[in-house]
């Protein structure tokens, strides 16, 4: 969340709960809900990086503070977005246990395959609900979700043609 607040206090300054509000109607059911004590926790250590300065209402028995973008918050939300993001892993904990389960005649690799299948086809069923009750924002990021979940099922099978294929060798 720590780039999110900065995006949204590049924008204007903000109060905690202004920044909550703001993720959760740009985001919809897309994104987990926010607590209050993970929004806090992410603005108080910004501000101990030197990346947000808080400021106390005055007069405001509730003591908000309004956050703002500091010039060294700006670079960093810069250089955030100008670096590409991780693509796929190579170390995936599916793989792992499909090689191994079978290898000390724990599993078969056909039942693990298949628990992960279905555990996909649930999240891919999820994530369309998201996609059909979702505003922009939230559909760009469950379609995202939808392709890479597709992408995993096809990676399903091809993992399961090749170790049909070894076994019946």
């Amino acid at each position: 969340m720590r780039y999110a607040f900065l995006a949204l206090l590049a924008v204007a300054p903000a109060h905690g709960y202004e920044l909550k509000q703001a993720l959760e109607q740009r985001f919809g059911t897309a994104l987990a809900p926010l607590n209050a004590g993970q929004v806090y926790t992410t603005l108080a250590r910004l501000e101990r990086d030197g990346l947000v300065l808080g400021a106390d209402v005055p007069d405001d028995g509730r003591q908000k503070r309004i956050y703002e973008l500091t010039p060294a918050g700006r670079a960093a939300l810069e250089t955030w977005v100008a670096t590409p993001s991780p693509g796929t892993k190579l170390r995936d904990e599916f793989f792992l246990k499909l090689v191994f389960a079978a290898a000390g005649g724990i599993d078969s690799s056909g039942a693990v395959i298949d628990r992960q299948r279905r555990a996909t086809l649930q999240a891919l069923r999820d994530v369309t609900s998201v996609t059909a009750n979702g505003n922009d924002a939230a559909s760009l990021l469950a379609d995202g979700t939808a392709l890479h979940l597709e992408a995993d099922l096809k990676w399903l099978e091809l993992c399961e043609q090749r170790l049909n294929r070894k076994d019946t060798r």
